[in-house]
């Protein structure tokens, strides 16, 4: 997948990260990264690599898997295909909201 069309899936999810009140970046190492600023409302996508409150180091194949529902995240964690800097309250409120 490529980042074009793994921004256009969190562009129409944004909604969903109301309320967050945290900065999320997912660094998707040559891939490049997207940055979720809920800290206003609404919240707004980049793909500014910026401050982040939690960094998420994951490849875009499991992002999109992620965000389809096809992987789980704590599965995605334990089995170290995704790396968490920062806070882990945060990547937890990130997971449960992907799985939704």
């Amino acid at each position: 997948m490529s980042l074009e069309t793994l921004e256009q899936t969190f562009r129409a999810r944004l909604a969903d990260f109301a309320g967050l009140g945290a900065r999320v970046v997912f660094d998707l190492g040559a891939d490049g990264t997207l940055a979720v600023d809920a800290t206003a409302n609404p919240p707004s996508l980049s793909r500014e690599e910026t401050e982040a409150d939690c960094t998420i180091r994951v490849s875009a194949a499991d992002l999109e898997k992620l965000a389809a529902g096809d992987l789980n995240p704590m599965l995605a964690y334990t089995l170290g295909r995704l790396k968490v800097n920062g806070s882990m309250g945060i990547a937890m409120k990130v997971a449960a909201l992907l799985e939704e």
